[in-house]
This record gives structure tokens, sequence and C-alpha cells, in this order.
């Protein structure tokens, strides 16, 4: 999957319960409009909307899972339950929480690693990180790819962007990684997915600027002054 989608665009085509577009059918149509743009991946999440998407599209699938636990802030797949699903999805690469922080039920990051690697050795694995310390590790543990998915989503990083002072974050892992890098994270301009790529990432993860058209009008409106919302009242 990796030399599939290097140098190129993967779409993430997600909608959460709340979501207006929450659902499998509009998750595929919308992976199906990313993949006639071009697209040359996609990123996914839970095993209905995966499914939707490969009965629509040839494109390779990032599979996650995303459900919240008691007790951790884990919440991508994080644990050999969303493994398991994921696994039955028929997704060609399962990204994980790769930080270092405390998952449910007593797992670890290295025995998930083993564990999808035991049951399907030909499913690649992205880390998504939030350090240059979780990158390591990842690398370590032998994950396929490395993504700066959780940079400023944790706690000793929060407040942070990955493009701050010319995407520094993603040109320190580039350079210190010795595996394939995916940038992800408030990608939100086609110059932005540009210079992602200059500056050494093997893939670029784009999702709310293409495919959360809420949260694109929120940021039209934003930049108004909301002025606009007024006007059409």
């Amino acid at each position: 999957m990796l030399e599939r989608i290097r140098g190129g665009l993967v779409v993430s085509c997600q909608a959460l319960e709340l979501e207006p577009l929450h659902s499998p059918f509009i998750m595929a149509k919308m992976a199906l409009a990313a993949e006639q743009g071009g697209a040359a991946g996609i990123r996914a999440n839970t095993k209905p909307d995966i499914l939707a998407i490969k009965s629509e599209v040839g494109l390779p699938v990032i599979g996650i899972v995303k459900r919240d636990y008691a007790g951790s802030d884990v919440f991508i797949t994080a644990t050999r339950r969303e493994i398991d699903e994921l696994l039955e999805s028929g997704c060609e690469m399962i990204a994980l929480d790769a930080t270092s922080r405390p998952r449910p039920g007593g797992e670890t990051l290295s025995g998930l690693v083993g564990y999808c690697r035991s049951v399907n050795s030909s499913v690649q694995l992205m880390a998504d990180i939030s350090t240059l310390e979780e990158a390591a590790e990842a690398q370590r543990l032998g994950f396929d790819c490395v993504s700066t998915t959780l940079h400023g989503y944790t706690p000793g990083t929060s407040g942070r962007h990955l493009y701050d002072d010319d995407f520094r974050f993603l040109r320190d892992v580039v350079e210190t990684a010795a595996i394939p890098v995916v940038a992800e994270g408030n990608v939100l301009t086609p110059e932005m997915f540009s210079r992602c790529l200059e500056l050494g990432a093997a893939a670029v993860v784009v999702g709310g600027a293409i495919t959360r058209p809420k949260g694109i009008t929120e940021r039209f409106l934003s930049a108004a002054g909301g002025k606009a919302s007024m006007q059409l009242k």
C-alpha cells in the first residue's frame, strides 16, 4: 500500500455519529468523488464505512476505529477489538494511536502490533504519533510507517499545529525516521499539501479540508467575521 500512495493524496472520509454526513453510503460516495479527483488512497473509520467504501472504489484504505473508553484518552484503534473489526473490513493498512498514553484495559502498543502481525502479517501498520520519541518507538516496534496525525492533540503537544514554523515537526520526523513518514493534521490548502511532499513526506492525508462541509463552511464564515451568514438571512 505504501508504494501505491507514495507521493500522493490520501483523502480521509469520516463522519462521526453526531455529524450530518454520518453514513456508510455517504462516505462511500465521498471516497468515489476523491478517487475521481485523483486521490491515491482513503482513510476511513469503522468496519461498515470501510466495507461500503471498498465496494465503491478500488483505492487502498487506511482503516481506523474511533471508540471512547473510560479511563483512557486513546480512542484510535485502541484495543484488539478494533483490530479484529479492521481485519474483517479488508483494509490494506491499519492505523493505531501510537502515543505514549495509557491504553484501555491494560493493552500495550507492542502487544497490539504483535497480535496484528500474528493474525494477518500482510496488513501494514501506521503509527499515529505526536512526538519524535513516539516516532522512534513506533519504528522500534516494527510499524511500516508513522503519521503526524496526533501532533497537537496530546497533553504534551496541545496548542501546536503541524504547519507551525514551516512544518518544523514534520521536517524533524522525516530527518530522524528510517521508515516512511505520512503527513496528517491541519493540512488545509493545496499549497500545504505540496509543501509536505517537498519536505519529504511519503504521502499526505487530508480530511476536514475536503470531506467535512460543516467545518469548511465555518472557516469561510469565520474569515468573514460572520457577516456573510447575516446577509443571507
